[in-house]
């Protein structure tokens, strides 16, 4: 068991003084098998007015307002998480058992519609989709799921400030380069084109895992990664290679990054604003 202290500090400076603005905030992790929440608070400085609800995609969400002049926003994210080391997609043996033809099927693709379709974001090109289905042949699906990660990854460089927010799975496979939000959007859209259900993860990672030091804080961002659906979700995470240990904490999941944005908003005057992110993370148990 892990215990990780996360604070995700978002700040907004405005050129000029914003009249207004409006606010969705989706940075509190949620109690999921394999992770309890132990306590967690989002604020906002400073806010007229909030609401706190559960979107479409189980996502919790604080919606929030500001109706008086203000140069500045802050937005503090800060939960306290106990992990316990989740099983590899392998672990329960249904993946085994799940084969092609099952996932063809009406109820299936019906069910699962949202997670198949390509979204702008996650849509593959061409010598994507036929290099996910090269290295799928001759696999079962779960086995093709994780070595089209591992294909993509041996393809993409981790560059941080290679890419922004808004960048696409397409951008990014062209020059070979991302962060952890293309390659997950390159997985998912490469597992889609198989017909492999999947869906995009944000949350957090501590790189360190159990090398931390107890009461050390690490200044890090927030991390993104996938799952797969083989007779049930299989997290993974493309970018490290890995299976989801105990060092990675959930907050929402989606088709892809537009659903689960950490801060987003409009405001009315201010002129131009400039952001600033930083989540720190500290190990207590």
């Amino acid at each position: 068991m892990t215990r990780l202290h996360i604070v995700h500090t978002t700040r907004f400076v405005y050129e000029r003084a914003a009249s207004a603005s409006y606010n969705e905030a989706r940075m509190r992790p949620s109690t999921l098998p394999g992770q309890i929440v132990l306590s967690s608070r989002l604020t906002a400085s400073p806010s007229s007015f909030s609401h706190e609800y559960r979107d479409y995609w189980g996502t919790q969400v604080l919606a929030f307002e500001v109706l008086r002049k203000h140069s500045e926003l802050t937005v503090v994210s800060e939960s306290t998480v106990d992990l316990a080391p989740r099983p590899d997609p392998g672990a329960t043996g249904l993946a085994e058992q799940v084969e092609w033809p099952m996932l063809s099927e009406p109820g299936i693709v019906d069910r699962l519609a949202e997670y198949l379709a390509a979204t702008p974001a996650t849509a593959p090109l061409d010598d994507l989709a036929a290099l996910a289905l090269d290295v799928g042949a001759g696999r079962s699906p779960s086995e093709a799921a994780l070595a089209v990660c591992h294909a993509i990854r041996d393809a993409v460089q981790y560059v941080p400030g290679a890419t922004g927010v808004h960048t696409r799975a397409a951008q990014a496979w062209e020059q070979r380069s991302g962060v952890c939000q293309d390659i997950a959007h390159l997985a998912i859209g490469a597992l889609r084109s198989l017909g492999i259900p999947a869906r995009y993860v944000s949350g957090y990672l501590h790189p360190l895992g159990h090398e931390a030091v107890v009461g050390e804080t690490f200044v890090g961002e927030s991390h993104a990664w996938i799952e797969f659906w083989c007779g049930e979700w299989y997290p993974y995470d493309p970018t490290n290679r890995s299976e989801i240990a105990d060092r990675h904490v959930v907050v929402g999941r989606g088709r892809e990054y537009a659903d689960v944005t950490p801060l987003r908003g409009v405001f009315a005057g201010g002129g131009r604003s400039q952001q600033s992110v930083e989540v720190a993370l500290t190990l207590e148990a």
